[in-house]
């Protein structure tokens, strides 16, 4: 019964999302203000609706309904109730579906607070948005449908999937079902798809008002980038949490000792953050100096069109990875709703080029503005050098009829020096004055932090014998983190000057007045504490593998691996684990006992390997069971990894986090505030209310 009413509301849902985009475009070309209320309705309805759905589909795989074709495949009677909630999104059915759901609450979120200061713009801004939910909706409902029974039917080997009983059948419960990817059981991959979503489908927020402004004849002004620069920051933060999870579970789970290995999946997840972080560095200069603006559109449009990419790529199987689902008949209809609304974009675009004039000229290529046009081409062509690579594989499939794949080498090779570059001008642009920079001056404010770096990485590099790559890498992170810190000092150094404070309380106070800045910089921290983690892991990684006796020992740079014993033993969820006993010493001294393992689960016929992790702020030691003797369990063969500096990787996460937190949500004044429909609506009604 549940399941029946989350199907209807599916069905009420889709008819609504199709009213809401016909009739508030339709509003919007008729300056009906009737017309543009009723569909207001209507997409604020999607969202409730949407949200019964998904409670719907919860509580079939919480109570165990596996009459459900979808609840059947992702859950079992092992699997613990968290688990079984978070099935929602480990299939291919559910996915869909909390995506859609997703989106719906943006754009409510979106109309109930951004309607009364945009009422011009939001018509289309409705028209776009809910053509994107509705098109996802109209794919849970039409080709995968969470909600299709299992039936049986005389005479058939196996059990039909279909929303309505077949002729003659019956409806199927299995007595358990097939489980959640075993892949999947892990804080990373649980955490992961939602704050991805969230990233994609929020960044549908400002490309709906993007479009809205190209059909309203007003992209040239800003207003849609001020009433959209929240949702992007709040896109962006999730899209990065949602990254930084997905290398965590790569860690963790895949058994490899990486977290980033340049899969199609995760190279689909990059690509609309590349674009993402280029058009919210694109809006400052629109902002600032009412430049790039055909720039801030190009960039919105390709953010948009990637991220609708990254979630065919992920659903349609259309590529190999361990993150993709199955192959399924999405892909027609994706790769035809993103030709559509991709080239729709750029036909509005080229109509509107003549009204985007620059209110000012580049004047220097030494300004803050040619710095931030040349990060903007870096981070195209990383995007680039990313895509291509992706779909290579695809592309020559299609023409040779061999799938020729793209490895890690090529990523590496062609996008380590565009990073590096594009990480030095993040360090230097801050000290770039708009307009023009003095050389003489810009020279002085470097000299400083530019011999610090080198001293450092000269005595580290000849101390530790390292790798001329490493030494480079290390003066860079080092040169960019210090210019990060002179301009925190700076600001607070004349707070406590001119105001007497203390340095803490002119720190505070500093974030507080200039909470979109600073919050920036922290954001940068984050980015240098990452690109510490990824030099570590290029660089300095120590690995080697070989076979144990038990009481035999394994060394690895300082450290010693012994080898204490083996046992087997069930665990949960329908799982026979095998797991190794062993102890981790330093100079001969004794750290601590790790249990690295392997998980086989008996249902999906699959093993996973679960490493065992000695960290510390250095460096991870990171241990794998990957063989042993079936007799007697008393040789095994282990995998051992000492890598350096692999935890700022994570932290560098938490401080992007903290740093987009700041800005987004810094100091504000609200203040009450007239608002008036705008002249072309029938109607005159006046809206009062706070500014937001």
């Amino acid at each position: 019964m549940i399941a029946n009413t989350g199907l209807v509301a599916l069905i009420l849902a889709f008819g609504l999302a199709v009213y809401a985009t016909v009739f508030s475009a339709y509003a919007g070309w008729r300056r009906d203000s009737a017309w543009l209320l009723s569909a207001r309705n209507a997409a604020l309805a999607v969202f409730p609706l949407l949200t019964l759905s998904t409670f719907a589909l919860v509580y079939s795989l919480v109570t165990r309904d596996f009459s459900i074709s979808y609840v059947a495949d992702v859950s079992s009677r092992a699997m613990s109730t968290f688990l079984r909630v978070t099935a929602l999104w480990g299939g291919q059915e559910g996915s869909i579906l909390f995506w859609a759901w997703l989106m719906s609450g943006f754009v409510a979120a979106t109309l109930l607070r951004n309607w009364r200061q945009h009422l011009d713009l939001m018509p289309f801004v409705i028209s776009v948005a809910m053509l994107t939910t509705g098109f996802f909706v109209g794919l849970a409902l039409f080709l995968a449908n969470p909600f299709a029974r299992l039936w049986e039917v005389p005479g058939a080997a196996r059990a039909l999937v279909a929303i309505f009983p077949p002729a003659e059948a019956v409806q199927f419960m299995p007595a358990d079902g097939r489980g959640l990817n075993p892949l999947l059981r892990h804080f990373g991959m649980i955490g992961h798809p939602p704050t991805t979503y969230l990233g994609f489908t929020g960044f549908v927020i400002p490309f709906s008002f993007a479009m809205a402004a190209l059909i309203t004849g007003k992209a040239h002004e800003d207003t849609w980038i001020r009433a959209t620069r929240r949702w992007t920051l709040v896109a962006w933060v999730f899209l990065s949490i949602g990254l930084i999870l997905g290398g965590r579970w790569a860690y963790d789970v895949l058994g490899w000792g990486g977290f980033w290995g340049w899969d199609p999946v995760e190279n689909a997840m990059l690509m609309p953050w590349l674009t993402g972080t280029a058009f919210l560095h694109s809006v400052m200069i629109t902002e600032k100096r009412g430049m790039l603006k055909v720039w801030s559109l190009i960039l919105i449009i390709l953010t948009y069109a990637l991220a609708l990419f990254g979630t065919f790529i992920t659903r349609t199987g259309v590529v190999s990875s361990v993150h993709a689902f199955a192959q399924s008949a999405l892909g027609p209809a994706f790769f035809i709703f993103i030709a559509v609304t991709f080239i729709g974009s750029l036909y509005l675009l080229l109509r509107a080029l003549p009204t985007l004039k620059s209110e000012h000229e580049l004047e220097s290529f030494m300004s803050r503005e040619a710095v931030f046009l040349l990060q903007n081409v870096l981070f195209l062509a990383i995007t680039f050098a990313v895509f291509w690579g992706t779909v290579f594989p695809m592309i020559s499939e299609l023409v040779t009829g061999t799938k020729i794949t793209v490895g890690p080498p090529y990523f590496k090779k062609v996008t380590g020096p565009l990073f590096a570059l594009l990480l030095l001008l993040m360090g230097v642009a801050p000290l770039f004055a708009w307009r023009k920079q003095s050389a003489q001056r810009l020279g002085k404010a470097l000299m400083a932090p530019f011999l610090a770096a080198v001293g450092l990485a000269l005595g580290l590099g000849l101390l530790y014998d390292m790798h001329p790559g490493a030494i480079f890498g290390l003066w860079l992170v080092t040169f960019v983190f210090l210019t990060i810190a002179l301009e925190f000092w700076k600001g607070m150094r004349a707070r406590m000057s001119v105001r007497n404070e203390a340095p803490w309380t002119a720190f505070v106070r500093l974030l507080d007045r200039n909470h979109r800045r600073y919050g920036g910089y922290i954001v940068h921290l984050g980015v240098v504490m990452i690109a510490l983690g990824i030099l570590g892991d290029a660089y300095l990684k120590q690995e080697t593998q070989g076979p144990l006796a038990v009481g035999e020992v394994m060394t690895l740079g300082d450290y010693e691996l012994r080898f204490d014993g083996l046992v087997q033993y069930p665990g949960s969820d329908g799982r026979e684990v095998v797991e190794a006993s062993t102890t981790l010493m330093r100079n001969g001294e004794v750290i601590r006992e790790l249990r690295p393992r392997r998980d086989y689960f008996v249902v999906q016929q699959q093993p996973v390997t679960i490493p065992a992790v000695y960290s510390t702020l250095g460096a991870d030691v990171y241990v794998l069971l990957v063989g042993w003797e079936e007799i007697g369990l008393r040789s095994s063969t282990f995998k051992l990894y000492i890598n350096p500096l692999i935890n700022w990787v994570w932290i560098g996460g938490l401080f992007m986090i903290l740093g987009t937190v700041i800005a987004a949500w810094g100091t504000s004044h609200r203040r009450d505030v007239t608002y008036t429909l705008p002249s072309q609506f029938r109607s005159n009604v006046v809206v009062v209310g706070g500014s937001g």
